[in-house]
């Protein structure tokens, strides 16, 4: 059985704070709360450290075990920077799932490669938790295909080219927070109001405009411009010549 909990304000477009902690005092002890470690897809926007702290204890608090879900190091604030939740979470609580995926930054999408890493304070529980883990592969694939974890392996463990990697992750991010404020700053312009700017503070490859389907739908039937009903558009789509188009196809909607 699952159960969602609050997490985008529609008005702000940031994080409803207040209503995810609300919704997480409902979960039971030993109850999984699923959690994005950075660059919130689909909203693009993160918690910051102090928010990170609170749900740690709230966690602890409630018995919680948190798992989190870290897809896009690297494309919001730095790779370091973006660790920062994670680590917070994998010390601070008793215990702690991280799904952690090199498909987007590494840009092997199509070879799904990722781990899954169960971390525990108590370490007696290793035994256990290798055990589970072993079986649940052994269930689902026992042999996963070698090609982009042995690719990604490679890379880490040669100084050279994980320092070319790192310079490539890192122009690929700032591309992405370039286009953010691109967008952002052509908004205010058309509509003289800086209510776009959430935009250019979110992080990761999308952003929720936080509009109604309605709105979607006219954009799509005006301009041509296409979307997930939700809102969701993908930041890293975008160039410098499609931002124009996009942010006027905003603004003509009422959005």
């Amino acid at each position: 059985e699952t159960a969602t909990y609050r997490y985008f304000d529609r008005e702000t477009r940031g994080v409803n704070f207040d209503g995810m902690i609300e919704d997480l005092k409902l979960a039971a002890k030993g109850d999984v709360v699923l959690l994005h470690g950075c660059c919130h897809n689909p909203t693009g926007a993160n918690l910051n450290e102090t928010q990170w702290q609170e749900v740690i204890a709230l966690m602890n608090e409630r018995g919680l075990i948190p798992m989190i879900d870290i897809a896009y190091q690297g494309f919001g604030d730095g790779l370091e920077e973006d660790a920062l939740g994670v680590r917070l979470v994998a010390s601070g609580c008793p215990e702690v799932l991280i799904a952690a995926s090199c498909s987007k930054n590494f840009g092997i999408y199509r070879e799904r490669t990722g781990l899954l890493m169960a971390v525990a304070q108590d370490k007696g529980l290793q035994v256990v938790n290798q055990g589970t883990l072993a079986f649940l592969n052994r269930q689902n694939y026992s042999f996963p295909p070698d090609h982009g974890a042995r690719l990604v392996t490679m890379i880490l463990n040669d100084d050279a080219l994980r320092a070319d990697w790192m310079a490539e992750l890192e122009e690929v991010r700032l591309g992405m927070l370039g286009l953010r404020t691109d967008l952002a700053n052509e908004l205010q312009r058309l509509s003289g109001s800086d209510r776009f700017g959430f935009l250019a503070q979110h992080r990761g490859m999308f952003s929720l405009l936080g509009t109604s389907p309605e709105l979607v739908e006219k954009m799509r039937l005006d301009n041509g411009i296409y979307m997930v009903s939700d809102s969701r558009m993908n930041i890293a789509g975008l160039n410098t010549a499609t931002i124009p188009v996009l942010a006027k196809a905003i603004i003509d909607a009422g959005v």
